[in-house]
């Protein structure tokens, strides 16, 4: 086959030369594709499988592409999630859905691509899982870094994120109350009932390291995919003259995709932390595990 000598910007290719030592991009770009996505989705799916033996459940849809943002005030997560089950870009808003359609087909005919932001939530999630006291096993980071290493993606924030930084203290910190009638997943399939809850959930589920039982909320953002069909400047690494970089066969919007993937990981991560706290032989040993932990937390 003709060897590719002409990186694409934005892509693995000239790094991984320079870093393997190849004269041919195509050593690179063939691992570095995103179609090694395939098997971390699949395993996923496994893994949704497992947490929803415990009436957990993990649901992605897109919250923008380019510049068009879905309007989901007054959706509840699950009702957002369904909507977006029957949107060919995976989105729960008709409006909008109509928007991100003629902007990916504008781009199209311009041989461009666009990226997107998708949000993954996962209902049901007891108090717990993760831990404070080592840095490498904090369930927000372990998030973070499996979400990160999907291709192309270049933000993670939980719930409020990078809104938080703007914000006072008061404004942001979900503030804690008590009531024994009330449920810590209030409105999710899992009712694990402690007696504490919070206010609001800025803080996406999570607070040092830990789920807190409220819905774990993660934003992604992924930006566009670096094959263009009206290829960027870039140099031939044989001649180190000017040249149009490489073209591939390429999607112009993978973020409805990537969104599906980020269940997947998600769930992925999830699993490992649940069965970290609560694994056992057999799954009559975890189920009793697990129980044995709701009854200890009931009792504060």
């Amino acid at each position: 086959s003709i060897a590719v000598t002409k990186p694409r910007p934005g892509h693995a290719d000239l790094t991984g030369v320079l870093k393997y030592d190849r004269a041919d991009v195509r050593d690179i770009l063939e691992r570095a594709s995103a179609r090694d996505t395939v098997a971390r989705t699949a395993v996923g799916s496994f893994c949704k499988q497992l947490l929803a033996l415990f009436s957990i459940r993990v649901m992605g849809y897109i919250r923008s592409i380019g510049n068009v943002t879905a309007n989901l005030e007054g959706l509840s997560y699950e009702e957002a999630f369904l909507r977006a089950e029957e949107s060919p870009v995976r989105t729960a808003d008709k409006h909008a859905e109509a928007k991100m359609i003629a902007l990916i087909e504008e781009c199209k005919k311009e041989g461009n691509t666009l990226g997107g932001i998708f949000e993954i939530v996962a209902l049901g999630l007891p108090p717990g899982l993760g831990t404070h006291t080592q840095w490498d096993r904090k369930l927000d980071g372990r998030l973070a870094q499996a979400l990160m290493s999907i291709q192309a993606i270049k933000g993670v924030e939980i719930g409020l994120g990078f809104e938080m930084a703007r914000r006072r203290g008061s404004e942001v910190h979900d503030e804690i109350f008590f009531d024994p009638n009330k449920m810590v997943t209030e409105g999710t399939p899992r009712i694990v009932p402690t007696g504490f809850y919070r206010g609001s959930n800025n803080s996406g589920g999570t607070e040092g390291g830990m789920t807190n039982g409220a819905p774990l909320v993660v934003r992604v953002a992924m930006k566009p995919i670096s094959t263009l069909m009206s290829p960027l400047q870039s140099v031939d690494l044989r001649s180190k003259r000017p040249a149009d970089a490489s073209v591939e066969r390429s999607d112009v919007c993978a973020a409805p995709a990537a969104a599906v993937v980020g269940e997947s990981v998600v769930a992925f991560e999830l699993a490992r932390a649940f069965f970290d706290k609560f694994g056992g032989d057999s799954l009559r040993e975890i189920k009793r595990n697990y129980q044995s932990y709701l009854e200890q937390i009931k009792s504060y």
